[in-house]
Order: structure tokens, then C-alpha cells, then sequence
């Protein structure tokens, strides 16, 4: 029997990993379709499709894929792209704070999912600023640290304009202003160091810690929330002790 349950485990851990890559693939062609729509379909002509497809092929997404979606985007196949963007603000477990960000071409599909995803997995709506003031808009790069001291980080990204860097955990997390997100690019290539992760976040000002009852009802509602076809991103000011972590993998 343990040998099935291993399998069976492994079998279910794969699929959810599968699950989130589509997912994740889903997004980014989104994001190159969009950029696509806004700045024609010439990489060297559009910084934000160049960033689109550079970030797409990060993640392995095939070529096919990409290059129909640029043309998807700018007009060039007779389909019609209009993406709208919605950001839904809602509280979660122990009075956390989420961010919601969509882009949908049905508003009204968005809206119902999101509020179904919301309702049933114990959050509830926020009024529009009720929660968004929570956060602050950041440009945020993660790199696994690979023996990267913070003053390693710090001399490398500093005049590009790098804010603070952040311990965090087995990663380094440097923070800016989204503006310079591409000049802390450009450093970390000249320092030849390598990064997993940038992006323009929504970066909480303070962190509620939830318990562990809290944080099974907190991550159930997150699942359902980024399940959504609609949903891009989600931000949260909620955060777990390792002890909360260490209890919720122990189950």
C-alpha cells in the first residue's frame, strides 16, 4: 500500500504542477496578445511585447504558441482581441487583504466567478479602496541566493535603482520602483547574475499572520480565486510562521 500511496501522491503532485503551468501559459499569451494589441507586433518596436515574450519563453512556452498569439493580438489572423482590465479588492481568514487583478473580454463572467470564488471559500467583497491602500505598487525581482551575499546583490543593483533588498528565505528579493524594473534587469545580466522572477507587484505595507485554521481556509480561497481563466494575479498582505507551514505539510 505505501507504495501506491507514494505513487498516488506523486501522480496527483504532477498533475496539479501541470495544472498551474497550462495555467501559467494561459496568462502569458494573454500578456503578448495584449502588448501585441497596444504596440503592433514588432519586438524591437514594443518594449512591453518584447517583455511579454521574453518572460513566456522563461517559462517555456512554445514558439508556435507565441508567435500566434503576437499575431492574434496585433489583428494579423482576422480574430478579435479586447481584453479589459478589473481589479477586485476582498478580506479573507483573520481580516487579510486581497488584491484581485483580471483581464477578460466578458466583464460580467469576471465579476460572477470572482465573487462565486470569493463567497464560497469564506472571503467576502471590499468596498473599491478599502483594501488597495494596503498596498503599494513595486517592481520585485527574486533570485535564489546561490551563495549571493546581500552585499553582492546590493553593489550589483544599487545605481540601477534598487530600493532594499530583502531576506527571503532561500531566495534574495529586491525591491524598486516598477519604472526601473528593467534597469535591475540590465545589472543583474552585466553582473551575470541569474534571476527567477520580475515583476510589477502589489506589495503589502504590513502582514497579518494567520493561524493554521486561517491559513487551510485562506489557501483553499486562493486556489479558487487563481483557478479563474480570468484571474492574472493575486496579492495578499496574509503570512504564515514556519511552525504554520510546518503544520499545514505535516497534514
Amino acid at each position: 500500500m505505501s507504495g501506491h500511496s507514494k505513487w498516488a501522491t506523486t501522480k496527483h503532485k504532477k498533475a496539479v504542477i501541470d495544472a498551474k503551468r497550462a495555467k501559467s501559459f494561459a496568462k502569458l499569451i494573454k500578456n503578448i496578445e495584449v502588448a501585441a494589441r497596444m504596440g503592433g507586433p514588432d519586438l524591437a518596436g514594443n518594449p512591453a511585447l518584447e517583455l511579454a515574450v521574453t518572460k513566456a519563453k522563461k517559462t517555456s512556452v512554445p514558439n508556435d504558441n507565441i508567435d500566434r498569439a503576437i499575431k492574434r493580438g496585433a489583428g494579423l489572423t482576422g480574430e478579435s482581441v479586447d481584453y479589459t482590465e478589473i481589479t477586485y479588492e476582498a478580506r479573507g481568514p483573520q481580516g487579510s487583504a486581497l488584491l484581485i487583478e483580471c483581464l477578460t473580454d466578458n466583464k460580467n463572467r469576471a465579476a460572477s466567478e470572482v465573487r462565486l470564488a470569493i463567497s464560497r471559500n469564506g472571503g467576502t467583497i471590499a468596498d473599491p479602496g478599502s483594501v488597495s491602500y494596503l498596498f503599494t505598487r513595486k517592481g520585485v525581482v527574486n533570485l535564489p541566493k546561490n551563495g549571493l551575499s546581500e552585499d553582492d546583490v546590493l553593489m550589483a543593483v544599487l545605481e540601477a535603482g534598487a530600493e532594499e533588498v530583502k531576506d527571503d528565505g532561500d531566495n534574495w528579493q529586491i525591491l524598486s520602483e516598477p519604472g526601473d524594473l528593467q534597469a535591475i534587469r540590465d545589472a543583474l545580466n552585466d553582473a551575470s547574475i541569474e534571476y527567477d522572477t520580475d515583476e510589477a507587484e502589489f506589495v503589502p505595507s504590513m502582514e497579518v499572520q494567520l493561524d493554521v485554521d486561517a491559513a487551510k481556509k485562506f489557501l483553499k480561497l486562493v486556489d479558487a480565486l487563481e483557478d479563474l481563466d480570468d484571474v492574472q494575479n493575486v496579492y495578499t498582505n496574509a503570512d504564515m510562521t514556519e511552525e504554520v507551514q510546518a503544520a499545514l505539510e505535516a497534514e
